[in-house]
């Protein structure tokens, strides 16, 4: 990644606390093997941000109220539209150079298409934890195939334990989404690695590829680059399951002068239209 710094202040460069570049690349890697299938352009099945992969991904680290700038690149043969959670950012540079401000406005997502550029800036000013990632669900996983046959609504009880006694491995996919992948433990193929991997806080994170977390700490010092670790949250800012008392359901009543009124009305009368008047 090549960046050019202008001399001087430039009216449209903000001075920044953090600086951030990424080159966002596709592989087509088949399970276990050990080199890519160079000629492949769409039909791609690992996703990376600087040739590495969640959770090998280090995550963005910021001061409270850092300004943060974020520069990805794009060097695959599809589009990524990159998502930020927990804040709000500009687009304040593309290819082309600066984007003046007036032509600026707030974003959470923004698409980088093939072969550009894109510079984002922001204010790190909501303390956390934040997912930040492609907003295509497979280019958050890794190593996918594509040919895995849809399961839903098909009725296979009995049917695995009976294949497993010739694969002992063996899975059923697709039936119930794919969340329970991030907790699978099984052997896999030499030179590969989980399609979906990484564990927060509270369990596995369910996200491979194109995913990484954005922390923003209070504590954080000026120019430690260094993981804070998990997020702890305040007291009193958790959600947690109720096991209390629970009320009973109010029920609808409806007035018998209600009731009287409905059960007079006539019943109603429609009549289809003839012709195309007054259409």
């Amino acid at each position: 990644l090549w960046i050019t710094h202008p001399k001087g202040q430039h009216p449209l460069i903000a001075e920044v606390d953090r600086d951030y570049a990424f080159l966002l690349s596709a592989y087509d890697v088949t399970p276990g093997a050990k080199t890519p299938n160079v000629n492949t352009m769409l039909d791609q099945n690992i996703w990376s941000w600087n040739s590495r992969v969640f959770p090998g991904i280090s995550p963005l680290v910021a001061r409270l109220n850092d300004r943060v700038r974020v520069r990805v690149g794009n060097l695959t043969m599809t589009n990524h539209p990159i998502h930020i959670h927990g804040i709000e950012f500009e687009v304040t540079g593309t290819d082309g150079g600066p984007v003046p401000k007036t032509a600026r406005w707030p974003e959470v997502t923004t698409d980088v298409a093939v072969g550009q550029m894109r510079q984002l800036e922001f204010i790190a000013d909501e303390p956390g934890d934040w997912a930040m990632h492609c907003h295509k669900s497979h280019h958050t996983m890794g190593a996918m195939g594509h040919d895995v046959p849809t399961m839903i609504g098909v009725d296979h009880r009995g049917l695995v334990q009976k294949i497993q006694k010739l694969i002992p491995d063996y899975m059923v996919m697709g039936e119930r989404g794919m969340a329970d992948m991030g907790e699978m433990e099984m052997e896999l193929p030499e030179n590969t690695f989980p399609m979906m991997t990484g564990t927060g806080p509270y369990g596995p994170i369910e996200m491979g590829g194109m995913f990484t977390t954005l922390k923003v700490r209070a504590e954080q010092k000026p120019g430690d680059y260094s993981d804070p670790g998990d997020y702890k949250q305040a007291p009193g800012t958790q959600s947690f399951e109720y096991t209390g008392p629970v009320a009973a359901t109010p029920h609808a009543t409806r007035a018998p002068e209600a009731s009287a009124q409905a059960a007079a009305a006539p019943a109603g009368q429609v009549r289809k239209p003839q012709g195309h008047a007054h259409h």
